[in-house]
């Protein structure tokens, strides 16, 4: 498959003394050439965490572009699983000694000749959105799932949506990227080829989504929430006054070539994600406060 994307970020520091998160391609350097992004937040309260964001988003992106040189080639899970080792392997090399590790999460996003490649740690997330004229016609067809504790107590109905929204320990997550651990984090890793023209991907962190609930997504992504420069601007203005580190990609599939006709019929009844990768067993990251 042959992509035509447009794409905006936002990154934004909030009230925070510095900025954790790091994203790929840099603020605002967006290429229509691009077909990688990733977006990784540093762990809040650990010294270091902008560190380990930058690392591990920098060496994701540089050893894809080594192994993967066509921006629109192939792409294998071997690929992806290759990158996250070097990335782990250049945090080691930057680990501080402190008792409490540093570390991040990490979204991430590869159009390629199959279609797309999602991966993601921790509770940042990726989103593919179909518009619709209206909210009530837009439709999130794939959006990541957290790696959080309040995540896991909604799955084992411990406790209730309403409850999560205001959850006294929402900002525990139970998967991150850390240096020099006994056994390293696995991503969940989806991919899929039902991409159309118009579709949305947007990676974002955890303060993006601090106030922001579907209805606002879906109303944001509809045809009504205009191009992607006024949705990129309405999600800043509602990101405003969040009390976290906020940055975001959000990517328009503006045109797609080479699309095999027999497989669309297929996919126009199914919006499945192959998931290749998942690793349901958290407990050896434990109480990772962001």
């Amino acid at each position: 498959m042959k992509f035509k994307l447009k794409a905006c970020s936002i990154y934004e520091q909030g009230p925070r003394p510095k900025q954790e998160d790091s994203i790929y391609p840099p603020h605002n350097n967006f290429r229509n050439s691009d077909r990688l992004f990733i977006l990784c937040d540093g762990m809040g309260g650990h010294i270091g965490g902008e560190i380990a964001s930058n690392s591990v988003c920098e060496s994701l992106a540089k050893s894809i572009q080594q192994s993967c040189p066509d921006p629109e080639g192939a792409f294998t899970d071997e690929d992806f699983k290759n990158a996250l080792i070097s990335a782990f392997n250049e945090l080691d090399k930057l680990d501080n000694g402190e008792t409490k590790k540093m570390g991040t999460t990490l979204t991430f996003l590869k159009f390629h000749e199959d279609g797309v490649t999602i991966a993601h740690i921790g509770d940042s997330r990726v989103y593919h959105i179909r518009p619709g004229i209206s909210s009530e016609t837009t439709k999130i067809l794939f959006q990541t799932t957290d790696h959080s504790l309040v995540n896991d107590l909604l799955k084992v109905g411990e406790i209730t949506p309403e409850e999560a929204k205001n959850f006294s320990q929402k900002n525990i997550i139970t998967r991150a990227i850390q240096p020099n651990t006994e056994r390293r984090t696995r991503a969940d890793l989806c991919k899929t080829s039902d991409v159309k023209a118009g579709d949305y991907f947007m990676l974002c962190s955890d303060g993006i989504l601090e106030q922001m609930e579907e209805n606002n997504l879906k109303y944001i992504f509809s045809e009504r929430g205009g191009e992607i420069e006024n949705k990129a601007d309405m999600i800043t203005k509602l990101t405003m006054n969040n009390r976290d580190n906020h940055s975001a990609w959000i990517v328009k599939v503006e045109s797609v070539f080479d699309t095999d006709e027999a497989n669309n019929v297929k996919q126009n009844n199914e919006h499945d994600y192959t998931n290749t990768e998942s690793n349901g067993f958290w407990g050896f990251v434990k109480n990772i406060f962001k």
